[in-house]
């Protein structure tokens, strides 16, 4: 199943700092989540665009993972010559992860 089955998204970007928030829509489903989007799965799926570390801070008592990734705007967004790559498109994207399903 994907990632946006069972899960939106926020994002957010300073200077050359991506993040983007993962939040389960069922607190049922943040084990799931937790376990299968990994900062290492993160960094590997944009890999052509976050040159830096990836970074993932947990907070359980709202089911959300919260992805700090360096490096990841080309310079920062004032700098930067991609029409979207520091916003919603990256979010899309995560959300575009496929994860096992619930009964697996």
């Amino acid at each position: 199943m994907k990632l946006r089955d069972i899960a939106h998204s926020r994002t957010g970007d300073k200077g050359d700092i991506s993040n983007i928030s993962v939040i389960a829509f069922d607190a049922k489903d943040y084990p799931l989540i937790e376990a299968y989007v990994t900062p290492e799965r993160v960094k590997d799926l944009f890999a052509g665009v976050v040159h830096g570390q990836v970074v993932r801070y947990a907070i359980p008592s709202v089911g959300a993972l919260n992805f700090v990734m360096q490096k990841a705007l080309g310079g920062g967004v004032t700098r930067s010559l991609a029409l979207d790559a520091h916003g919603k498109c990256l979010a899309s994207a995560l959300l575009n992860l496929d994860i096992p399903d619930r009964t697996a």
